[in-house]
């Protein structure tokens, strides 16, 4: 009954009071057939089902991930693009658009991998 009363226009979050006072009155109600008088009623403490409880720790983490590897992803890309501008500025190498493509993608692979990079020496020619 009294989810059905909160349900849609308040939550323990932003209306505890109001939440307070409807279960004082349902209780009231309900209680007062058997000559009890309630004073006063609270919700004192609160818990998730370990069920519920799991499945927002989960939600909880994957949002943590996400937001951290959007940072992750943001400082490589920001790092790729300075590499690229110093290679360019300080005539080290002239990478033609394939070249540059290639060498971003390896790039943002080092940088965001959960794994230490493992190095690959070409023994052949570039071209």
């Amino acid at each position: 009954m009294i989810w059905r009363m909160i349900r849609g226009r308040i939550t323990l979050r932003n209306g505890g009071e109001e939440v307070n006072h409807i279960l004082e009155k349902e209780l009231t109600e309900r209680l007062s057939k058997a000559g009890v008088i309630v004073e006063e009623a609270r919700i004192s403490h609160l818990a998730y089902a370990p069920e519920i409880a799991g499945a927002m720790l989960q939600r909880q983490q994957a949002a943590a991930i996400v937001a951290a590897r959007a940072k992750i992803v943001d400082g490589a890309v920001g790092m790729v693009e300075m590499a690229l501008k110093k290679l360019s500025e300080d005539n080290i190498v002239e990478l033609d658009d394939e070249r540059k493509a290639a060498m971003v993608s390896n790039l943002m692979v080092v940088l965001c991998g959960e794994k230490a990079a493992q190095p690959v020496v070409n023994a052949g020619t570039l071209y």
